[in-house]
């Protein structure tokens, strides 16, 4: 077998692979043998009927896509490693065959989505919005009063108006441009103000309202919502607010406190639930600034992405969002059904955000390399030394039992650090 390779259109490559007369031969025969089982003809018993009875019987080609799928399977994953600095795949290839001549060998042509090049005409020197969150006194006593939650009783109110932290009935009908759309009505659905279940604006709207009372709110739909044809439009809610409800905590002593989480004091819970959240504030800000910079960095940036490569990842937020209804007790074609919509709408839904994640880890891949940032061996026996101390050990004791692909994993953490730092240092970040 020999092959030749180009470019071709939109970021794939063309490959021929070219068998001879007597290569293709060898894989009839291989085909014939693989799969004579499945054939019957008169006269014969079924597995022994010989090759060119069959040929004659079925016709002469009964074998040949057995016989080039033998031939692709064996040969196209070797050529494709052995290519790997020219070219790397990033899905499935097109195939097709010139036409068959007798005396003659065969060739197979594949059409393959694989990695594009990239350019990007700055990367540094730039203006980027940076995020910061800070923790609240509000935010903090808020979250202590969850710890009693699961010890609080329920009261019906009927004396006074909504309120956050409160659990309303209502019914709600929305519609965008006067028209009711799929999923945005519902009758006796329970709500807690200050959830942040809905929306933006909605259960705010919602605090005020007395038993009894109905009335319309305004909101707008985020610009990444996945409904993709929801997102940014204004919308009216038509609400009837049916029922409040409200949690009656128990006091948050010392005692109880301890009882409960193993703190001594509630100043001591208090200290931790603070430091926890200003983990998550801190984790927050850099998650949504690298966010922020990648943003940024797109614009800079030309690529001729292959829709294989988009398609991979909407498969996996499709299956990502299939696992979080799984534990809602939904399946997704249920979830379908009710919004309404296909499985070709549904999966549209996804196709910005797709894109612009794909184009983002181009970019990280682009300045990486650009940049030569690499993991050392330091750093990682630096980064498994802490984790062994998490856990007691020493650093001999711990990398004992390590699974590569973790190896992989703290190599690529650093790395990532590291890049993201540099783009931080070199560009003008503003809050």
């Amino acid at each position: 077998m020999k092959y030749t390779h180009s470019a071709g259109e939109k970021s794939t490559v063309n490959l021929s692979l070219v068998f001879t007369e007597e290569e293709w031969k060898d894989a009839i025969f291989r085909a014939y043998k693989k799969g004579r089982g499945k054939y019957a003809v008169p006269g014969f018993r079924k597995g022994k009927v010989p090759m060119n009875v069959l040929e004659n019987y079925y016709g002469k080609s009964l074998f040949f896509d057995d016989a080039l799928n033998l031939l692709f399977v064996e040969n196209y994953y070797t050529v494709i490693a052995k290519e790997k600095e020219n070219f790397i795949t990033v899905g499935d290839p097109e195939l097709s065959v010139d036409e068959f001549k007798e005396g003659e060998g065969v060739t197979i042509k594949a059409v393959i989505p694989v990695k594009p090049e990239i350019t990007i005409d700055a990367y540094t020197g730039l203006k980027i919005k940076k995020y910061e969150y800070n923790v609240t006194d509000a935010e903090v006593e808020k979250e202590v009063k969850r710890l009693g939650l699961k010890d609080a009783k329920e009261t019906e109110v009927t004396d006074r108006a909504s309120k956050d932290g409160d659990k309303v009935n209502i019914d709600f009908s929305g519609s965008v441009d006067g028209e009711v759309f799929p999923g945005g009505t519902a009758e006796n659905y329970d709500l807690e103000l200050g959830s942040g279940s809905f929306i933006p604006g909605f259960e705010q709207q919602c605090e005020g309202m007395k038993v009894g009372e109905s009335k319309d709110i305004n909101v707008k739909f985020p610009d990444d919502y996945q409904a993709e044809n929801l997102r940014g439009k204004n919308a009216v809610f038509s609400i009837k607010l049916n029922k409040i409800t409200e949690k009656q905590l128990p006091e948050l002593t010392d005692e109880y406190v301890k009882a409960h989480t193993g703190c001594e004091t509630l100043a001591d819970y208090e200290k931790r639930v603070r430091d926890r959240l200003e983990v998550s504030a801190k984790n927050r800000s850099r998650d949504e600034t690298e966010n922020s910079i990648i943003a940024e960095l797109s614009k800079h940036t030309k690529a001729d992405i292959p829709q294989a490569m988009v398609d991979t990842e909407i498969n996996g937020m499709v299956d990502n969002f299939s696992y979080r209804l799984q534990t809602q007790g939904l399946t997704l074609d249920e979830y379908i059904k009710y919004m309404g919509i296909s499985m070709e709408d549904f999966r549209a839904q996804f196709a910005d955000q797709a894109l612009s994640r794909v184009t983002g880890q181009l970019i990280i891949d682009y300045i990486i390399k650009a940049e030569k940032i690499v993991a050392t061996e330091e750093e990682v026996k630096e980064k498994f030394t802490a984790q062994a101390a998490s856990v007691g050990k020493t650093y001999e004791e711990y990398i004992k039992n390590i699974d590569p692909r973790q190896n992989d994993y703290v190599k690529s953490d650093i790395i990532i650090t590291k890049l993201f730092a540099f783009l931080s240092e070199n560009n003008e970040l503003y809050v």
